[in-house]
């Protein structure tokens, strides 16, 4: 994990961050990080299974009739450099060498870039002393190819599937790329999201080791994850992976229900075709496709905790009990703050996650609201920051979320 020089990114971030309120009390440093999980993505010829020392083969089409190689967007997910080797970067309290309380911040859907997120990370170092892993989620942010943002290829790219799907909603540039590529192939959503799962293991066992220039072997640490990177932070927490987790807690923001739950067709997020197919893969059929794949089954049926939590986040009926099982066991380290007027990602559909069905499980969920009109995918605009009264909304949320850090 060598940390690397200022680049123009960075420098760009602390820009915006001085636009937050000053970077005076916080620094923001960036490191290197290569997965070694990289080689579970599709595009593999031959995949081998550390754990239980067993070889595969995929049985399933890489190339079809939504997407081809010319795209540069469908392309094997093994060839995907950028995903593999990438930068990461963590806030921390200015002036302090090491650190042994870290908060890993997971993101939303389709995000690329984290200037959004600089003011959360900021009120989050400064209110637990925490230093603050802005972690990608693969194939997210800096782990992206600069193609699947361009905007020029990307309009063009949104014109050519407008033409194939006249009845598609919500097909923009800015969805375009991750909307083709799930289209394609629907499982990526679970193998992109195991894979950042194994990266996210990755770094806590390299910083165990001391292999950090700044985080201490002993560190513990919690999770704040917003939108889908609460999917994440659930799974590595109802995992607990050789009891990394025991002992952290999880902040849910805008975030906690099922997969099944959830309506993430948005100009931001998917459109409606990648939705569509990515709900009858995912919870219509997913049962039937796990007995034909057999390496996704593999993960998601044989002995893989990890897959076996992911797969009951997906459907709200489907192994409900074990799910609930888990939420009311670590209840007390979690806690989730949902928006009135979210409608990607409902509370009541959060409560209905969270709770339980019968609401026998003791997780707090706090819903706010504010008056005015604000968005799932954003809402704190940078700009409107500077308003006393949107800066009240923002402390509102964030002070909870600091002081459940804080308790015990």
């Amino acid at each position: 994990m060598k940390r690397t020089n200022e680049n123009y990114e960075l420098r760009g971030m602390m820009e915006a961050l001085d636009g937050c309120g000053g970077a005076r009390s916080t620094e923001l440093l960036e490191f290197e990080f290569e997965s070694t999980s990289y080689d579970i993505l599709p595009g593999v010829e031959d995949y081998y299974c550390h754990r239980h020392e067993k070889g595969m083969k995929h049985n399933y089409p890489f190339f079809t009739e939504v997407g081809t190689f010319q795209d540069h967007v469908h392309i094997k997910d093994i060839f995907v450099e950028e995903n593999r080797r990438f930068r990461y970067h963590l806030m921390k309290p200015a002036g302090s060498e090491s650190t042994d309380k870290v908060i890993f911040l997971f993101h939303g859907f389709n995000e690329k870039d984290w200037n959004k997120y600089l003011p959360w990370a900021k009120t989050l170092c400064e209110g637990t002393g925490s230093s603050i892993v802005l972690f990608p989620i693969a194939f997210h942010m800096q782990r992206a190819p600069k193609y699947w943002s361009s905007k020029r290829e990307m309009y063009q790219l949104s014109l050519q599937r407008k033409a194939r799907y006249p009845n598609i909603v919500q097909s923009t540039l800015s969805n375009v790329a991750i909307s083709v590529r799930l289209h394609s192939m629907p499982q990526r959503f679970i193998w992109s999201g195991l894979q950042t799962y194994y990266d996210a293991i990755q770094m806590i066992e390299q910083c165990k080791q001391g292999l950090h220039p700044f985080i201490s072997k002993d560190f513990r640490f919690d999770v704040f994850a917003y939108s889908i990177g609460g999917l994440l932070a659930q799974i590595l927490k109802l995992s607990n992976h050789n009891d990394y987790f025991g002992r952290s807690k999880v902040c849910l923001f805008c975030s906690g229900a099922t997969f099944n739950r959830l309506s993430p067709v948005s100009k931001f997020i998917l459109d409606s075709e990648a939705n569509v197919a990515l709900y009858s893969f995912l919870v219509e059929h997913f049962d039937k496709i796990l007995q034909k794949d057999h390496l996704l089954g593999h993960y998601i049926q044989e002995d893989h905790i990890e897959g076996k939590v992911f797969y009951s986040m997906l459907d709200y009926h489907k192994m409900r009990e074990f799910r609930e099982d888990l939420l009311r066991r670590y209840a007390r380290d979690i806690y989730a703050v949902t928006l009135k007027k979210d409608y990607i990602i409902p509370s009541f559909e959060v409560i209905n996650t969270l709770k339980g069905a019968y609401r026998d499980i003791d997780i707090a969920v706090d819903e706010l609201d504010f008056d005015r009109y604000y968005t799932h995918e954003n809402p704190f605009p940078q700009e409107e920051l500077k308003s006393a009264a949107v800066r009240g909304e923002f402390d509102r949320v964030f002070g909870p979320i600091c002081d459940f850090f804080n308790a015990g």
